[in-house]
């Protein structure tokens, strides 16, 4: 009989905060669980009152882990006829409004007992690890995929010397993603890494125009959609789609539109299929006997435990944009959590 795999996937928010990693990854376990092979965590932030009332619409705020639990499923079933098939785990978070998001506190990690840590999908893993300081996330877990969601370099070219920092986030994101990432799923757009206003239109069988770009690959494959090289092509494809009427989406074409679908690819892309293989241990060998495989594991190790011990100092971590006092939750977040102050060693799980 075939081991059971446990998927935990991690976001960076949650609803009623409408934005792409609260639904997306929603739907990604609520898929994912339609396998019985698999079972399905969904880790999300947990907030306290006052940055839930900067962050969640409409005045929405829960006094409790269960109630925060019970929107979410909720609005799955009533908002889009899905019944959960998952489990919902929180961690400790707090919202910075310099950024505009929610950044964990703590080791996060531990929301998830060891004996049970398979694979971890990390949706915006490079937010999810610029401050991680805790145990390692390919330590932790067999296998660790992220999913990258926001083109944080062109929100960072807005700012103040945003060319400099759209440099240097560039390097810290591709360090922070390989040494704790297996595999960096990432859609090249220029502006926007998403692109589900494009899924969503010819969804609803509307003509789209968009850039003749990587990310917009997927897309070429529906003949309501409409690319473009030049401005001066965009203007006649403009022109054109003002006069003409969509043509009606195949059962095939709707399907590669679907949840069910987009799971398959991400499922394939994943390797989650393949056979499970046991974490190893690395174990040193001589210098002499080291390839070029082992070499790159090594300097690879010594990465992270750089990026963990700059993680751990609160000075270095304020310096790159941390929330202070972040390295562990705070008494608040702690009692609304059921955690240990000022020690703990285990998350709350429902």
């Amino acid at each position: 009989m075939a081991q059971k795999q446990h998927i935990a996937i991690f976001t960076t928010a949650s609803l009623p905060w409408m934005t792409g990693t609260a639904v997306n990854p929603l739907f990604r376990a609520a898929y994912l669980a339609q396998d019985s092979d698999r079972d399905i965590t969904l880790v999300i932030p947990w907030l306290s009152l006052k940055d839930q009332a900067l962050v969640y619409p409409n005045k929405i705020t829960f006094s409790s882990l269960v109630e925060h639990e019970a929107y979410v499923y909720w609005w799955l079933k009533e908002k889009a006829d899905v019944i959960s098939g998952f489990k919902i785990t929180f961690y400790p978070g707090k919202f910075s409004k310099e950024k505009r998001s929610i950044l964990p506190v703590g080791d996060i990690t531990e929301t998830i007992p060891d004996e049970v840590a398979d694979i971890a999908i990390l949706e915006e893993p490079e937010h999810l690890t610029w401050y991680h300081h805790g145990r390692r996330w390919k330590t932790k877990f067999r296998k660790v995929i992220g999913v990258v969601h926001t083109n944080y370099l062109e929100y960072v070219k807005r700012e103040k010397n945003g060319q400099i920092q759209a440099f240097l986030l560039k390097y810290v994101n591709s360090w922070v993603i390989q040494i704790y990432c297996h595999k960096v799923f990432i859609n090249p757009s220029t502006t926007d890494v998403v692109c589900t206003t494009t899924a969503e239109a010819l969804a609803m069988g509307k003509i789209v125009i968009c850039a003749n770009h990587p990310s917009n690959e997927f897309f070429r494959q529906f003949p309501n959609c409409h690319m473009y090289n030049t401005g001066n092509e965009f203007v006649q494809l403009t022109l054109r789609a003002l006069v003409e009427e969509p043509l009606p989406l195949t059962d095939g074409l709707r399907h590669a539109l679907s949840w069910e679908a987009a799971t398959e690819r991400f499922v394939e892309a994943a390797e989650l299929n393949e056979a499970i293989q046991e974490k190893t241990p690395l174990s040193p060998k001589p210098l002499v006997q080291m390839s070029s495989d082992d070499w790159r594991k090594s300097v690879e190790e010594a990465s992270a435990f750089l990026h963990n011990t700059v993680s751990g100092i609160e000075v270095a971590r304020c310096a790159f944009g941390a929330i202070p006092e972040t390295l562990q939750p705070d008494e608040q977040l702690c009692k609304e959590l059921g955690l240990d102050f000022p020690e703990h060693k285990m998350l709350f799980r429902h």
